[in-house]
């Protein structure tokens, strides 16, 4: 086993003074000290050999690897394993080289002031993040904890929550938790016209939906408004179907081929995994875009291009795929099932003559199995009621064995 030279200790506002013995020795023991400015401001002068961080942060790990053999001791903020430095150095550095001593992080402190079990609430930071991923976890009487990127984030927090139809959730800005300046004070999202304080600090959130509000769970089939579309849209009912074929998992990335708006990939990056939406219309393409924002998975990419064709650009290996457009189009089965891992989904939907006479004759070729969703919705006929169908959809679902 490789002997650890890095250490990562977390550090709070009460700096050395709230330190573990263990976690005193890595500091004045280390040979070079790295770390922001904040953090290095809270030792005593006599640890000299510093390192302050560059920006980007990236341009840091060389400075680290010519450091290699040498004691450095890096500090961070509370627990770094949470959303913090020293999950970050473990992936470029092997973990049997660095050794790790946390600290009580911001949640937690943020979970004793508030009196909130940890346990029962949602952990989240927007520092580096987008905002708008904060939407996926809006329900009535959840609890977020978040890390805020500055001192403007609980104003930009309260007009995304006001305008998502949560503005009678309470917000709480709890700053320099742990530290002799520590400060607390709140409003609810709507009314919310407090000035900025410190950049440091971690919002409680507890959340409360507004009188009409649409509440959007996580399971798949979200309602038909929920998005913004042309038409082009997986109807709910056959996209709660879809999904269940397709089976989500937490980190699985499924291409979502001919998105249209985007309802499969965003109901499967909601579900915890990564998606990938691809659509030849850029109009569709900023739609999905905007989708993706609304309903919390801003991080979904679009690739704009026609596929087969645009594919190959796109380097990762989905887990699953779904074709929802361009069934019939040549090359497109060929290409999806080619690029597709060794035990993945593809699932096909058709709702022409042409793309179920296609998925018949790959049928024939790849085995799978098809099923026909057949919905009807109730709705006005004059001043009486009457069923009216929508288009049936063949869907085939095939695993690369």
């Amino acid at each position: 086993m490789t002997k650890p030279w890095l250490s990562v200790v977390g550090i709070g506002e009460d700096g050395m003074e709230g330190l573990s013995p263990a976690a005193r020795a890595l500091i004045d023991t280390a040979e070079v000290i790295a770390g922001g400015e904040r953090h290095l401001a809270l030792l005593p002068a006599s640890h000299s050999v510093r390192l302050v961080w560059a920006s980007p942060f990236s341009d840091n790990f060389g400075r680290l690897e010519a450091l290699r053999g040498r004691r450095v001791c890096v500090l961070a903020s509370g627990d770094p394993m949470w959303f913090g430095i020293g999950a970050t150095l473990v992936r470029r550095f092997p973990a049997d080289q660095v050794t790790v001593l946390a600290h009580p992080g911001a949640f937690s402190l943020a979970a004793a002031r508030m009196g909130w079990a940890l346990h029962d609430t949602v952990c989240l930071t927007i520092h580096g993040r987008p905002l708008a991923a904060l939407s996926l976890h809006l329900a009535p009487n959840a609890r977020l904890l978040v890390l805020s990127e500055d001192a403007s984030s609980p104003a930009k927090v309260a007009a995304l929550l006001a305008e998502a139809g949560y503005g009678k959730s309470r917000i709480f800005v709890l700053e320099r938790l742990g530290g002799p300046q520590e400060r607390r004070f709140s409003a609810l999202a709507c009314e919310w016209q407090a000035e900025p304080g410190e950049d440091l600090n971690i919002l409680a959130i507890d959340v409360h939906a507004d009188t009409g509000t649409m509440v959007l769970g996580r399971a798949p089939g979200l309602p038909d408004e929920a998005y913004l579309h042309d038409g082009q849209l997986t109807k709910r009912e056959v996209r709660a179907v879809t999904l269940s074929a397709l089976a989500p998992w937490p980190g699985a990335l499924l291409w979502d081929v001919g998105a249209g708006c985007g309802s499969v990939a965003i109901e499967w990056a909601r579900a915890g995994g990564r998606a990938v939406a691809i659509e030849r219309d850029k109009t569709r393409g900023d739609m999905i875009a905007r989708n993706a924002a609304a309903l919390g998975v801003p991080q979904i990419p679009v690739v704009l291009g026609d596929a087969p064709a645009v594919l190959s650009e796109i380097d990762s290996i989905p887990d699953a795929i779904f074709i929802g457009g361009g069934v019939s189009g040549e090359g497109v089965l060929d290409a999806c099932w080619k690029a597709l891992k060794p035990g993945g989904r593809l699932v096909a939907n058709a709702v022409t003559s042409e793309a179920e006479t296609a998925l018949t004759a790959w049928q024939a070729r790849h085995g799978g199995e098809f099923c026909r969703i057949a919905v009807s919705r109730l709705s006005p006929t004059g001043r009486f009621h009457s069923w009216h169908p929508l288009m049936p959809v063949t869907q085939y679902l095939g695993i690369k064995r």
